[in-house]
């Protein structure tokens, strides 16, 4: 992976890390639902009106926003709200890397080398270390549906490499615009009439998560997902939870351990070895353009 696009992976790992705080405030003012429904409402709108159409078929529009916004956020903030808290979520979630290498080599039939199997293994070591010394304090039922929304993601990930949209932010927006209907009206059924009238403090959560964690990061994520492989970009994601549990520090107060960091450096080591940063023979994915036909030769 090519300097400035390595920067853009931990810089986007580092948004979504917060971004598990952010959502731990806003929950304290929406029901779960209800957040997730709104916060794909605002990234869709007006931003839909200027964004055209998605350049993709919408099949893959539809299946995207059902894995990733529908599944993978409404199970998510499900289980936040049944007692997940933010550094425990952000470090289970980040099993979506592990199902998105399955996916990828059993759908699309992706290449494992063994360089990016110990990699992964390497970083799994410190998700685990971290997880030894966190405990799963919150409910059974909680931890599972943060799993199961992490098996939503890796489905999405791939799913939004087989669509390979040429405007992964306009993409976002049709996502967004199509996740947005079934999370309000299974708030509605599941939450009851929702209450808006929340302070200031939920709205600004809101605002971070549409615009900055749902339209600039995932626009960020599918551009990445058009240029390398999905069994490339998605170990990046195992740095949220070092950049989760930091923020959840700095706001929280929660005590940063020595085998938390001795955690957090088997992470970025296992990152950085699955494959890209340090491979100068890896390239970007390109389009193959048909070749013109050769002309006949004048007698």
């Amino acid at each position: 992976m090519r300097p400035r696009h390595l920067a853009l992976a931990v810089g986007l790992a580092a948004v979504w890390g917060v971004n598990f705080v952010v959502m731990q405030v806003g929950l304290r003012h929406f029901p779960p639902l209800l957040y997730a429904g709104l916060r794909f409402a605002m990234a869709a709108f007006p931003a839909l009106l200027l964004a055209g159409r998605p350049q993709v078929p919408w099949r893959w529009v539809a299946g995207v926003a059902a894995t990733i916004g529908v599944g993978q956020f409404g199970l998510l903030l499900v289980g936040m709200r049944a007692g997940m808290p933010a550094g425990l979520t952000s470090l289970v979630l980040q099993m979506q890397a592990l199902f998105t290498v399955v996916f990828a080599v059993t759908l699309l039939g992706e290449r494992l080398t063994a360089r990016r199997v110990l990699g992964l293994a390497v970083a799994f070591g410190g998700l685990a270390l971290v997880a030894y010394d966190f405990g799963v304090s919150g409910p059974i039922l909680a931890f599972v549906l943060c799993v199961a929304a992490a098996a939503c993601w890796g489905l999405g990930n791939v799913a939004q490499r087989r669509a390979a949209p040429p405007d992964s932010l306009r993409f976002m927006v049709w996502v967004s615009a199509l996740s947005a209907p079934p999370l309000l009206l299974l708030s509605l059924w599941l939450e009851g009439v929702p209450d808006l009238a929340a302070p200031a403090e939920g709205w600004l959560s809101l605002l971070y998560v549409a615009f900055v964690s749902t339209l600039g990061g995932f626009g960020v994520w599918g551009w990445l997902l058009r240029r390398y492989d999905a069994s490339t970009v998605a170990p990046y994601t195992l740095l949220v939870p070092v950049f989760g549990m930091s923020s959840a520090a700095l706001v929280t107060g929660e005590p940063l351990t020595p085998l938390k960091l001795a955690a957090a450096a088997l992470i970025v080591c296992g990152v950085l070895y699955a494959g890209t940063a340090i491979s100068p023979l890896r390239r970007p994915l390109r389009r193959l353009r048909p070749r013109r036909a050769a002309l006949p030769r004048r007698g």
